[in-house]
């Protein structure tokens, strides 16, 4: 051991020194190895949020202090940003700042710790969502009136999705059930809750049967349990659902940012599910109610019209009518006798005007009368004959004259003088012999038929 040691002394290797740079390093590669992973417990203090979103921060625990820095990528899954003075539990490795030789904490996990601290995060980031209107009033979507399928955002193996399907099973004969599983409480919850109210909207795209409202919700617990339905994730999905959100957490005495920005907030998940059914089971009641009043509405009326129709038949009037309606039949029988002696006199009226009138026009007066209107016939006949063939001459000669100017303007009459008319292949007419090109073909029309010809020489 000695010579080993006397030996070292004189050891060209051990005796050079090592560089700052060198000595940081192999520090930091001790610090990360041995403490890859620990779990401090401090009050924070002098923190700062960075503009590339890196927080940094002291814990002290009032003796110590210990630098810590949690890069964006980790601060995302926190729940809330930290502040002097709060008390927290956080996770992380050691390492060491190179550049000033400086150990520090590297945080991959921040926790507040006791209730005060989890309000104090709840109540920033209800402040948050309010400025930005995730809360307001007029956002909220009315619920369907009769609902054919619900979905419902929470663990398969917790009792409230028990209490939901108890609850519609027994309240509601019309609704499907859609169960969208997620986890509710732990570190990866609420990005499971978002993802499942995504996968509802997703569904509703194609589907035929489209779900018509979501339950999100979980049953009681600690705030520390509840505390995925604070987070904003789950806030913005909810405001941006497409299908009105119903938020059901804990009880009645539990209040989750997640029941400010839903659509309607049941006090349990049991609630939430008697909501849903209100509807189906009040327009049952309402009809049964109706029905009843109307059966007894019928039954008052029928026993009305009994005691109208006994007080009907003793009344006097009924004694009285036969006797009433002997005298009308007598008056009757007088006014039908006088309308029959009316109308025979008068038919005798017509008979005799008939006669009259039979005797004035004879058929030999008739006969002449009907000679006249012929004579007159057959000579206004010959003068309208006479003033159509005058109209005909006239057009005719008009026609003539018409025809002379045309067949003087025609250019086959030019024709017949000796000219033509030359056109290009196109059937151009031409009128310059600058439009002409040797060799090109030409159709010539006579007067009395048509050449084709090709130009060999051109003279102006």
């Amino acid at each position: 051991m000695k010579s080993a040691l006397l030996q070292s002394l004189f050891d060209e290797e051990e005796r050079r020194p090592l560089t700052v740079s060198e000595l940081n390093e192999q520090v930091k590669i001790s610090l990360e190895k041995n403490f890859a992973s620990v779990w401090v417990e401090a009050e924070i203090v002098n923190f700062v949020a960075a503009h590339s979103g890196h927080w940094y921060f002291t814990l002290h625990d009032g003796d110590s202090q210990l630098r810590a820095a949690c890069y964006v990528r980790n601060n995302l899954r926190i729940r809330f940003q930290p502040f002097d003075g709060l008390q927290v539990r956080v996770r992380g490795k050691l390492s060491l700042y190179a550049p000033r030789g400086e150990y520090q904490l590297l945080v991959e996990s921040l926790q507040p710790v006791g209730e005060g601290a989890l309000k104090v995060a709840f109540e920033q980031i209800k402040l948050k969502l309010a400025k930005e209107g995730l809360f307001d009033e007029e956002l909220k979507r009315s619920l369907p009136l009769l609902p054919k399928r619900v979905g419902v955002v929470t663990s398969p193996n917790g009792a409230a999705f028990h209490d939901i399907l108890n609850v519609l099973s027994r309240r509601t004969r019309t609704v499907n059930i859609t169960l969208i599983p997620a986890r509710v409480q732990g570190e990866t919850a609420g990005e499971e809750i978002e993802a499942a109210i995504k996968l509802a909207n997703q569904y509703n795209e194609n589907a035929n049967e489209k779900i018509d409202v979501l339950i999100v919700g979980r049953g009681g617990g600690s705030s520390e349990d509840l505390w995925a339905f604070n987070e904003e994730r789950v806030a913005r999905v909810i405001r941006n659902s497409l299908i009105p959100v119903i938020s059901a957490v804990g009880h009645e005495i539990d209040f989750t940012i997640a029941d400010f920005v839903a659509d309607r907030r049941a006090p349990t998940p049991s609630a939430a599910a008697e909501i849903v059914a209100e509807s189906e089971e009040g327009l049952e009641a309402f009809i049964y109610q109706r029905t009843q009043d109307l059966f007894q509405l019928i039954g008052y009326k029928i026993l009305q019209a009994r005691s109208d129709l006994q007080e009907l038949a003793l009344a006097p009037v009924f004694t009285e009518f036969p006797n009433r309606i002997k005298d009308w039949r007598y008056e009757i029988e007088d006014f039908r006798e006088q309308i029959q002696s009316a109308l025979l006199e008068k038919i005798k009226i017509k008979e005799q005007r008939l006669e009259s009138l039979s005797n004035r026009i004879s058929p030999l007066k008739l006969a002449s009368k009907l000679n006249e209107k012929k004579t007159r016939l057959a000579l206004l006949r010959q003068k309208q004959i006479s003033a159509i063939k005058d109209v005909i001459d006239a057009k005719d000669e008009k026609l003539k004259i018409s025809m002379a100017s045309l067949d003087a303007l025609s250019p086959l009459s030019v024709l017949n003088r000796g000219y033509s008319i030359i056109k290009n292949e196109k059937g151009e007419i031409l009128r310059h012999i600058n439009h002409v090109n040797i060799k090109d073909k030409l159709k010539i029309r006579l007067a009395n038929g048509k050449l084709e010809a090709e130009v060999l020489r051109t003279e102006k």
